[in-house]
């Protein structure tokens, strides 16, 4: 992996920098409205939550805190593999770190299908005990009123972003693969870079998500 494949400017761009700084620009605009979407599940969440506090503590306790906690110390480590990774890219001048960023980027992959993992227990769990959204919950274990309310917010939310984390699985990967063929070195490292700060957004989701859903 001591190769380098040297990046070519695409032609509607004057320089490297430009076209550099156009991703980047593109990608925050695309982070702002994946924190839009996220932000009218957070008022629905405030909303539910208001009105039925005590439903919500009661609801709130059948949630696993021990594979929660295990989950966001998975999703904060794979966040500092992604950016050793980044960094490796940028200081990657004849070739010599492409087995580093690769071998960086196949940790973070593995730990999101850990995360991934995890939460299908979680859900298991969930579905066998009926702790379901809707006309699906069956649980009698939680003595208050419109209990599924509760659930009906943690699986869209947690579901929701657990089809991010599968999306920036893929995304990695994609990246991974362009990173065994020598494509990335400190004049070009614009897609692991983004797909970094793809990755950290799916990381600070659950930052959020992990203490409202199941620490308040």
């Amino acid at each position: 992996m001591s190769t380098l494949v040297r990046h070519e400017v695409a032609h509607h761009f004057h320089s490297a920098d430009q076209e550099s700084s156009s991703a980047k620009l593109g990608m925050w605009l695309f982070l702002v409205t994946e924190v839009l979407l996220f932000s009218g599940l957070f008022v629905a969440y405030t909303v539910i939550k208001s009105i039925n506090p005590v439903m919500w503590a009661e609801a709130s306790k059948t949630l696993d805190v021990t594979m929660g906690t295990v989950n966001t110390l998975v999703l904060i480590t794979s966040s500092f593999t992604v950016a050793l990774a980044t960094r490796s890219a940028q200081t990657n001048k004849q070739g010599e770190k492409n087995g580093q960023i690769v071998g960086l980027l196949a940790v973070t992959i593995i730990l999101a299908g850990c995360f991934l993992v995890v939460k299908y227990l979680e859900y298991s769990h969930k579905i066998h005990e009926g702790l379901l959204p809707g006309t699906h919950y069956f649980y009698a274990g939680i003595d208050a009123a419109n209990p599924h309310l509760f659930f009906g917010v943690y699986f869209l939310m947690t579901g929701l972003h657990g089809i991010h984390v599968v999306i920036g699985m893929i995304v990695l990967t994609w990246v991974m693969t362009r990173a065994m063929r020598g494509h990335f070195y400190e004049g070009y490292y614009t897609p692991v870079e983004l797909g970094g700060l793809y990755w950290h957004l799916v990381d600070l989701i659950w930052i959020y998500l992990f203490p409202l859903l199941y620490l308040v």
